[in-house]
């Protein structure tokens, strides 16, 4: 008799539901999975060394090509770990506007989640009801930073500049015209607390519209319910952290349980699953961007009642004004010695972390004294993650891989580094 041998495919790198630059390759026994083997580091750009031979505010902007959809959240962890090793402390305003703009982030990670995870399991509608909110909250990004998506806007000390008292208005087109046009402009007259208040009051209906196309959605439960179940000690096992341990029904949040920036004056719930499947992982992100949009709405009141500096007047790590620039010449030489070399960080090693969307998002530093880092390294949520794909897919089907890469939310910029 004719022995029958498993079979191994290549899913991926160039795959529509890899999610970035994955090789996953995949020994089968027809169509269940028999073992998982994910291929990383074709992707790979050298950032912790490259940031190792820069000063350490150059290396801002690398942070955010980490996880091109987290960006400030990145910039958060590697600001702070400057900031403890130089131990200053950012302006109470500034904290209100990082933790704004993490709420944010977050918000647009998740709505980048729900529309992929859920175009890849079939459902088209949903990928263009995300990205309509997603494009308002990226004029956000563009209106304090010039970038719809690299901002570089969290410094050491402080913010690059405080809130803009206008938003950019659309202007009239053949596509937008008339009462079309009057009523996209309409949460755009005032400034961007006035645009913040406007978005966060609508979006709980719109999450809620999110729900209504996917929740009780007979496709997607037969898609999602009792696939990838990742028990709460397996979870831990691991190194999984964010919706990954949150989803198996740990409450384990950074913002919680070590609170940075303005959190621990902030009132939000954790939301934890109860079975630990896809399904839990989806319902805890959606739950997500209801908390964060509660967060956004405290932090909007705070800042409209309390202005103040957004970064601190220590002339070691903060640029002079403009200002100052024209009239001063020893103002202007600072700012090119400020940008150009840099400042020296006092000898030693910190680790920040912060509570970024995918989970856990560190950086490591050490300095030795020098303008740049010693040593830079990052902790990726994703890496730990996709480490457990093995374990998990065993004896599912071949598109439960799918789902399971999507719950990750793996980006690829993270993992390889």
């Amino acid at each position: 008799m004719q022995e029958i041998r498993n079979y191994t495919i290549n899913f991926g790198p160039q795959h529509p539901a890899a999610h970035g630059v994955l090789r996953l390759v995949l020994e089968m026994d027809g169509e269940t999975i028999m073992r998982a083997d994910p291929h990383v580091g074709l992707l790979h750009r050298g950032t912790e060394k490259l940031a190792e031979s820069k000063p350490f505010n150059q290396s801002i902007g690398y942070m955010d090509r980490l996880d091109y959809v987290s960006m400030m959240c990145n910039e958060h962890a590697y600001v702070r770990a400057i900031e403890k090793l130089l131990g200053v402390e950012a302006p109470i305003r500034a904290q209100y506007i990082r933790t704004m703009f993490d709420e944010i982030t977050r918000i647009l990670n998740h709505l980048m989640w729900i529309g992929s995870n859920a175009l890849d399991l079939g459902a088209m509608a949903v990928f263009l009801y995300a990205f309509r909110e997603r494009e308002e909250l990226m004029d956000c990004y563009e209106a304090v930073s010039g970038a719809r998506m690299h901002a570089t806007y969290y410094r050491p000390g402080g913010v690059y500049r405080d809130l803009p008292d206008r938003m950019p208005q659309y202007k009239e087109s053949r596509w937008h015209k008339g009462n079309d046009l009057k009523r996209m402009n309409e949460w755009r007259e005032g400034s961007m607390l006035d645009f913040l208040e406007a978005f966060c009051k609508d979006f709980y209906s719109k999450v809620d519209e999110y729900e209504t196309l996917l929740t009780d959605n007979r496709i997607w439960k037969q898609r999602t319910v009792g696939i990838g179940v990742i028990p709460p000690e397996q979870a831990l096992a691991w190194g999984m952290t964010g919706v990954m341990l949150r989803g198996s029904g740990v409450a384990w949040d950074l913002r919680k349980k070590q609170p940075y920036a303005a959190y621990a004056d902030m009132d939000f719930d954790i939301p934890v699953g109860v079975k630990g499947d896809c399904y839990d992982r989806y319902l805890v992100r959606i739950e997500e961007m209801r908390q964060s949009n509660r967060i956004i709405e405290q932090c909007v009141r705070w800042l409209r009642a309390n202005p103040g500096p957004v970064m601190i007047q220590n002339f070691k790590v903060s640029p002079p004004s403009r200002e100052e620039m024209k009239d001063d010449m020893e103002a202007l030489i600072h700012h090119f010695k400020l940008f150009t070399e840099g400042y020296c960080v006092p000898v030693g090693e910190t680790y920040s972390a912060v509570e970024a969307p995918k989970g856990e998002f560190g950086i490591y530093l050490v300095s030795d004294g020098a303008n740049k880092p010693f040593r830079l390294k990052v902790r990726a949520p994703g890496f730990a993650h996709l480490s457990s794909m093995d374990a998990i897919v065993r004896g599912h089907m071949l598109p439960d891989v799918v789902a399971m890469i999507g719950t990750y939310d793996i980006v690829f910029g993270e993992v390889d580094r």
